[in-house]
């Protein structure tokens, strides 16, 4: 494969596996464009992104602008003569100047199968909404939110017990292999860009703690899906005692009890919920600021007795 002169422009984790496979084919990393350092911690020291540290390892030259739109950041874009950009969830628009400086274009690796899930968010809401699989698009980018055609997909099926945290590495690993093959198979000549259809195009908004709080009146299908899709972030929590409660896993079972127990009702010594429809027996959860816990051991030192409704302000008047 011949050596590309390449700019990389990502942030978080799930793009740097990329930058390593561009490595690893042999391209010349000309420069990483990356997020500015933010304060985090105790301390609000300001923090490199898992993409500035993983470039500054490999001694690669780091960029971080604040915006792209400047005149002389484009120009300083323009003069590193590049072949293509790979741009994984970077955080800034790219204007039409930089889209159309590199050779080849600017190349996405986003993590749905376009169109759908357009957005910030498309492993998460894949998940909360019951896909039987997601994937990987390879775009040429447009000056439009992930509306551009695509180069190349690869289908990944959604297992039962995944998570956005499972997804997320499979993903990023999978988006790292397609688009040094896309690479490959532009400069070519092999690979023609296929405009996206107009139909079935979903946008995937980005997440906020809100979203987390678990609503009992929803199936025990749909809270299950909902812990699944926000672990890690935000995460799936519901309210007992003044305390705010994480779930990290639960399970749909049947209702032990009543079969018209009223959603959010304790059902049984095994912090087993009842639902809109069905139940969910909460296996894993978390205090604020304690260690994660199986359930047995959370109900040791919290007392949520059989009959206990949990976040009576979400469900109807009346028992």
């Amino acid at each position: 494969m011949p050596r590309l002169r390449l700019a990389f422009m990502g942030t978080p984790d799930f793009a740097v596996p990329a930058l390593r496979a561009l490595l690893e084919a042999g391209h010349d990393l000309a420069a990483v464009y990356t997020q500015p350092p933010r304060p985090a911690g105790r301390g609000q020291r300001p923090k490199l992104s898992p993409v500035h540290a993983a470039a500054e390892a490999r001694g690669l030259p780091v960029r971080t602008p604040l915006s792209l739109k400047d005149p002389a950041e484009q120009t300083a874009f323009a003069a590193l003569g590049l072949d293509a950009a790979v741009v994984v969830a970077y955080g800034l628009i790219l204007p039409q100047l930089i889209l159309d400086a590199p050779r080849l274009g600017c190349l996405n690796i986003h993590a749905s199968l376009l169109p759908r899930w357009r957005g910030a968010a498309p492993i998460q809401r894949a998940l909360l909404a019951g896909d039987p699989e997601t994937g990987i698009s390879i775009m040429a980018m447009d000056a439009g939110l992930d509306t551009g055609p695509v180069l190349l997909t690869e289908r990944l099926p959604i297992g039962p017990d995944d998570t956005a945290a499972t997804l997320h590495d499979r993903l990023a690993a999978l988006g790292a292999t397609l688009v040094v093959e896309a690479l490959e198979g532009l400069d070519a000549g092999r690979l023609q860009p296929t405009p996206q259809p107009a139909e079935g195009a979903t946008y995937a908004a980005k997440l906020t703690r809100e979203e987390g709080r678990l609503d009992w009146r929803r199936p025990a299908a749909a809270l299950e899906r909902q812990v699944r899709a926000l672990t890690p972030w935000p995460g799936a929590w519901f309210e007992a005692g003044g305390d705010r409660i994480k779930v990290l896993s639960a399970e749909i079972v049947e209702n032990p009890g009543s079969s018209d127990a009223k959603p959010g009702r304790v059902l049984d010594d095994r912090l087993t919920v009842a639902c809109g429809d069905r139940a969910l027996r909460l296996a894993k959860v978390q205090r604020a600021g304690k260690a994660p816990m199986a359930a047995a051991d959370f109900l040791r030192g919290f007392v949520l007795p059989a009959g206990t409704l949990l976040d009576p302000g979400l469900s109807d008047p009346g028992t």
